[in-house]
């Protein structure tokens, strides 16, 4: 058997160099700028003659940026075709996640809140688009964000960045916590309720859909737990107590024109399909009261998704609706979850294989 040592890290010859030479500088007389930026700049001196600058390492603090030199830069992200890696097809979704910003939201009872909110900002892009300027997404956004939050605000940010990107379809989600004053069960104390609610502004195929997500934090007492424990009352004259968990449910719901569905509204469905909410003030009648309010409602997880679904269907603001409701288990070591959707706009067989773990509410 004959074995062939390969030579490794060897030096080219003269002659491998100026072939390779030879190639490169058929390569830059064709390509474009674009092109010869991205694989290296300095094969521009193989094309144009020029030499590569000795650099200053000096920052220049008094160079100002007219038109003339801001035409020459480079744009990578809105270059040709021939820029694309991978296939060539058309992407959904493509933009910026999680710029945060303060925004002004209006109050039912015609007050004004200024909240930290996380905006996500995303368009189409066609097959042959290399890319987009994502920048132009927050500056649009930005021109908007003085102003008092409302749908018609977001549309208008929508429409700016959907034409300053030159895209079909586009999507605006704004996060934030919503705070409201609530009152305890018996001793009069107040304190804040924080709400995670986010919005969309979903734009495909030139249907707009408007979305308001909520998530409601209660308590569930398991039905049978605490029939389980009255039957060792009574039967055995055993103490017992039923288990109850925090439980979360994240509502979605397409708000439909006409309609004004204010955040304040949705709580108030959601506190009358399950009045278990958690407590913010409690004195020791606040917990007995919440005690005996988890008793007169016990609910399975299958009856805590029926139950907010009841509520929202009869709503006539509400079009399509997700329930999400997960009961983090104090009696097993995994939590019990419901899906319940009305209508195609949240319909899917396929969920995000960590969408309950992200209903954890810390306290």
């Amino acid at each position: 058997m004959n074995v062939f040592t390969p030579e490794i890290d060897r030096k080219p010859s003269q002659e491998e160099a100026a072939a390779a030479l030879a190639l490169l500088r058929r390569y830059t007389d064709k390509a474009q700028d674009a092109e010869i930026a991205a694989l290296d700049p300095a094969l521009a001196v193989l094309r144009d003659g020029v030499a590569y600058p000795d650099l200053s390492r000096d920052y220049p603090e008094g160079f100002t940026v007219d038109a003339a030199y801001r035409a020459t830069l480079p744009d990578l992200q809105n270059g040709p075709a021939s820029l694309i890696r991978g296939e060539n097809r058309a992407i959904q979704h493509v933009g910026i996640s999680n710029f945060r910003l303060p925004i002004r939201y209006r109050t039912r009872d015609n007050g004004e809140l200024m909240l930290e909110t996380s905006v996500t900002g995303t368009v189409s892009l066609d097959a042959d688009k290399k890319g987009i300027n994502m920048s132009r997404i927050m500056r649009s956004f930005y021109a908007h964000a003085e102003k008092t939050f409302s749908f018609e605000v977001i549309e208008a940010a929508l429409d700016d960045y959907k034409t300053d990107l030159e895209s079909f379809d586009a999507r605006i989600e704004m996060r934030f916590s919503f705070p409201v004053k609530v009152e305890s069960l018996r001793s009069g104390l107040q304190g804040y309720q924080y709400y995670d609610i986010a919005l969309e502004l979903v734009e495909t195929a030139g249907v707009r859909r408007k979305i308001l997500h909520l998530d409601y934090v209660y308590s569930s007492t398991c039905p049978c737990s605490l029939e389980l424990s009255e039957h060792a009352r009574r039967a055995r004259g055993q103490l017992a107590t039923p288990h109850s968990q925090r439980s979360v449910a994240r509502i979605s719901v397409e708000m439909k024109e006409g309609g004004c569905l204010w955040f304040e509204d949705l709580i108030g469905l959601c506190r009358k399909a399950v009045p278990t909410e958690t407590q913010v003030m409690v004195k020791r009648e606040d917990e007995q009261a919440f005690a005996e309010l988890n008793a007169a409602n016990p609910i399975f997880v299958e009856d805590a998704a029926r139950l907010f679904a009841e509520q929202l269907q009869a709503d006539p603001r509400i079009g399509d609706f997700r329930v999400l409701a997960s009961h983090q288990e104090s009696l097993h070591s995994h939590d019990a979850v419901s899906v319940l959707t009305e209508g195609t706009t949240f319909a899917n067989d396929s969920l995000d294989p960590r969408l309950f773990s992200t209903l954890i509410h810390a306290g």
